[in-house]
C-alpha cells in the first residue's frame, strides 16, 4: 500500500470547520464578551466556534498525515429521505401539529435504510412523539399546537 500525500476527505471537512468558526467569530466580533464569571452574549459563541476551529484545525493536519481515502459517492436514498423528512416536519408542524408531523418525519426519515423494520419503525415514530409532545409542549411550555387546528 502506497502513502499518499493528502487524505482530501479530512483535509476538506477540517477547512469547512475553520470556515464555519471564522464565520461566527466574524459575525460575534461586535458583542462583548465578558468572562466565565460574568458572561456577555459573545462569550459562548466565541467558546464554542474555538472549539470548533480546534476540531477543524485537527482534521486539516491528520489530513496531511493520513493515508489517502477517497470520498465516498453520495448515496441519493439517505441523502434525498432526510431533506424529506426535515422539509416536510417543516412544512407540516404548524398545519397538523406537532404529533402527526414527527410521526411523519420519522416515518420518511426510515425510508433511508433497507433495513427498518415497518412495526418497530411505527412504534418508535410513535414513542418519539409522545416525547416531543411531552417535552416541548408540556415541560417547556412552547406554544406549538400538538393536533390540527
Amino acid at each position: 500500500m502506497t502513502r499518499s500525500r493528502i487524505d482530501l476527505q479530512d483535509l476538506l471537512f477540517g477547512l469547512f470547520l475553520v470556515a464555519v468558526a471564522a464565520g461566527t467569530l466574524v459575525a460575534t466580533r461586535k458583542l462583548t464578551i465578558g468572562h466565565a464569571a460574568d458572561m456577555g452574549p459573545g462569550y459562548m459563541p466565541r467558546v464554542v466556534a474555538l472549539a470548533l476551529m480546534a476540531f477543524g484545525l485537527f482534521f486539516s493536519g491528520r489530513g496531511f498525515w493520513r493515508m489517502r481515502v477517497g470520498i465516498a459517492p453520495v448515496q441519493w436514498r439517505p441523502l434525498l429521505a432526510i431533506l424529506a423528512s426535515v422539509g416536510v416536519f417543516a412544512l407540516t408542524a404548524e398545519r397538523l401539529g406537532l404529533a402527526i408531523a414527527s410521526v411523519a418525519a420519522v416515518l420518511l426519515a426510515s425510508l433511508a435504510t433497507r433495513d427498518g423494520r415497518p412495526v418497530e419503525t411505527i412504534a418508535f415514530a410513535v414513542v418519539l412523539s409522545g416525547a416531543a409532545v411531552l417535552l416541548f409542549v408540556k415541560l417547556l411550555g412552547m406554544p406549538i399546537p400538538i393536533w390540527p387546528r
